[in-house]
């Protein structure tokens, strides 16, 4: 019988990991494979360690607990690769919980396609009311597709995702840690260049908690910011990336009176990908003005 080992990296959010801990417990098999959980906590504090000890203490389902005491998500990732056993990798984040037949889903899909790994959707989960412009901008909304749609690596991403370990070459760091965010798009884009393929599964489904901090618009426009400084970091960026910028920026500025007095989702949403192409332009300046590791607060 088949063996997942799925990995969680976590910092700082020790309710949110419990949360995410008590539903993974109860995943359904179908009596096609058993699964472990591996964790790692990225804070030198051990923050987490007494959710994953009271956890051990009460789930029949293994857990491993180890520290990546660097800040650095995909230093985090590499050390739950190189601590997962078992034929699957399967990745979640720490502000996530799955459906019951999220690995289910990912695995039958994983097998009927023959592929190397799939890919599911993401969906946003308030615990609280959100104001309406964040409803309205589809803020925190992700693209889905039709199971067993091939993915890019632009489409890949390691909040929901199924690997087989034949993915992972012996002594690679599947993540690069130059990357503070996008790694994941980084490995996908290898992988992909040395001709491993990936599908959708629409039914494997995860749900993304989104707590009111993230409603804040200082929140998007710095995450923005170091999203847009990171794609500079693909090799695929070039020339063509940088006009788009250079035209974007004023174009996006000139936009906000307009969008502002239309409605104030419309003014975030063009503000959000402003911020995003100003990133760019300054990481290209060597000027980082997001200099903690996460955007968290």
């Amino acid at each position: 019988m088949s063996h997942i080992c799925v990995c969680i990296c976590t910092f700082k959010r020790p309710n949110l990991l419990q949360r995410l801990l008590i539903e993974l417990a109860n995943q359904d098999t179908g009596d096609h494979f058993t699964y472990s959980i591996v964790v790692v906590d990225n804070d030198h504090l051990r923050s987490a360690e007494t959710c994953v000890l009271k956890f051990s203490a009460a789930s029949p389902v293994p857990i491993r607990y180890y520290v990546e005491p660097r800040q650095n998500i995909a230093l985090a990732r590499n050390k739950a690769i190189e601590n997962a056993n078992g034929d699957f990798a399967a990745f979640l984040d720490d502000d996530e919980f799955p459906a019951r037949d999220w690995l289910l889903s990912a695995f039958q899909a994983c097998e009927k396609y023959q592929v190397d790994g799939v890919v599911g959707p993401v969906k946003r989960h308030f615990d609280m009311i959100p104001p309406k412009w964040v409803v309205k901008g589809n803020f925190y909304e992700r693209p889905t597709y039709a199971t067993g749609f091939v993915i890019d690596w632009t489409q890949g991403r390691t909040n929901n995702v199924l690997l087989r370990r034949q993915v992972i070459l012996p002594g690679e760091q599947p993540f690069r840690p130059e990357f503070r965010s996008g790694e994941d798009q980084d490995f996908f884009r290898r992988a992909i260049a040395r001709g491993r393929s990936f599908v959708w599964c629409n039914e494997a489904q995860v749900f993304e908690v989104i707590p009111p901090v993230r409603w804040r618009r200082t929140f998007m426009l710095r995450r923005a910011l170091l999203q847009g400084s990171v794609t500079v970091l693909h090799p695929t960026f070039g020339a063509r990336e940088v006009l788009k910028s250079i035209f974007a920026v004023p174009l996006y500025f000139a936009a906000l009176p307009f969008a502002l007095v239309l409605a104030h989702h419309k003014f975030m949403t063009i503000l959000v990908k402003l911020f995003s192409h100003i990133g760019q332009l300054l990481a290209l300046l060597k000027i980082n003005v997001i200099t903690e590791p996460y955007v968290t607060d």
